[in-house]
């Protein structure tokens, strides 16, 4: 009598599935990562003595740590009121945060800003750390960190051990003084959110100044930069002046392009409610005429522009950018340039060096506002963004923000 195994089709499946999983490493494909989203909140109003936090700024040292800082304002919303700059940092890729800790402004107190005695704005004995700005240095290691106090003054700041302890301030004003000839600046602010370094070593920071006539405004945009590593600093040429066509250009953000340029993403109060974009073959000089990107709203707030990925390293150019997307107002104020309502905070996607944005998805639904941006070397997404009375840092990968469409490893 012949023996005949019995038929056991389970056993038929869990082959078949275990072949299947090991086809993509057998092909040398790799699979793409799940996508995956994460929030976790940093800083809290009416923490650690302060009122509220604003004007967020984000980036990832040369070792893979992330400082994560912010404004802390004591008693008031105002931007003219007592403030100091915080800082946050992480050691594995944001999913833990050390406590917050002041990092600026330690010296003598400042006389108020004559703008700010004149239009009433605060009390008369507050002093105001404000626009905090960091650059990552490729080349040295190096963290510079730059703040504004009072809107007449600028610090330089550098710590060479990822932001554990920084550098006594260097009063690094004069390169705003220099913009006097051709501008009249009586406010100035650096950033806010982070500065860039070029491929050459160029550190730049994008700033705007004004003549305070209407407090902020009216304002132009601009760069000032460093060549030595932070040592010395100049300033550049105004990049977007105030005309009728383009209102009050202020709070700049920066991207190196991939052929070496610089690239500016500009708010301003423009009738057309739309972004402003000029570009500079080295971030100082020779801007192109602005103007404005139709796929990019703008509600007049502070948004965020972010080289995800550059060829050769990576396999295809890719551009983010995060603001708020919404054009409507619960007031009804829609009115061209005005103010629209700061939410639906929004992620985009280009992938032709910014000049479309075929990839669209919303980070936040809610009121949401101030964002800034940074890439861990792993390709996860850091945005650090204002919602209600929080700060905020969400960690997602490019798997989630395309759906699954794109992967990092494409």
């Amino acid at each position: 009598m012949s023996y005949q195994k019995p038929f056991r089709p389970h056993l038929q499946i869990a082959t078949l599935l275990a072949v299947l999983l090991l086809l993509p490493a057998i092909a040398g494909i790799t699979q793409a990562a799940p996508g995956f989203i994460e929030k976790i909140d940093l800083f809290k109003a009416g923490e650690e003595g302060h009122a509220l936090y604003r004007i967020p700024g984000i980036v990832v040292t040369t070792n893979g740590t992330l400082l994560a800082y912010c404004e802390a304002r004591k008693n008031s919303n105002s931007d003219w009121a007592e403030s100091e700059t915080f800082l946050r940092r992480s050691t594995d890729g944001g999913k833990t945060w050390e406590p917050p800790r002041q990092i600026a402004h330690f010296g003598p107190r400042l006389p108020r800003s004559p703008v700010a005695i004149r239009r009433k704005a605060g009390n008369d004995t507050d002093q105001t750390v404000n626009n905090p700005v960091a650059i990552v240095d490729r080349q040295t290691g190096t963290v510079h960190f730059l703040y504004c106090v009072n809107y007449q003054k600028c610090f330089y700041l550098r710590s060479d051990d990822d932001g554990v302890t920084f550098s006594k301030p260097a009063d690094i004003s004069a390169a705003f003084e220099s913009f006097r000839p051709a501008y009249d600046c009586n406010v100035i602010a650096t950033g806010p959110g982070h500065g860039i370094q070029l491929s050459n070593g160029r550190l730049v920071v994008p700033v705007w100044i004004s003549t305070g006539a209407k407090g902020h405004g009216p304002s132009v945009a601009t760069t000032i930069y460093s060549d030595d590593h932070g040592r010395t600093w100049q300033h550049g040429e105004i990049a977007a002046p105030n005309t009728a066509d383009w209102v009050e250009p202020n709070e700049t953000i920066a991207m190196e392009l991939a052929d070496g340029g610089v690239m500016l993403n500009i708010r301003s109060a423009s009738k057309p409610n739309r972004r402003l974009v000029t570009t500079s073959p080295d971030g100082a000089t020779h801007w192109t005429k602005p103007h404005f990107d139709d796929a990019l709203v703008e509600p007049v707030c502070m948004a965020s522009l972010i080289r995800l990925s550059t060829m050769p390293a990576n396999k295809t150019n890719r551009v983010l950018f995060s603001n708020p997307e919404n054009l409507s107002s619960a007031k009804g104020n829609e009115q061209p340039g005005a103010h629209r309502d700061r939410r639906n905070l929004t992620i985009k996607l280009s992938y032709d060096e910014a000049r479309s944005w075929p990839v669209h998805q919303t980070l936040e639904e809610g009121p949401s506002a101030y964002s800034d941006m940074a890439v861990l070397p792993d390709g996860t997404i850091l945005c650090f963004y204002e919602r209600q009375k929080l700060l905020t840092v969400a960690r997602f990968n490019l798997e989630w923000l395309t759906g699954g469409k794109d992967s990092w490893s494409k």
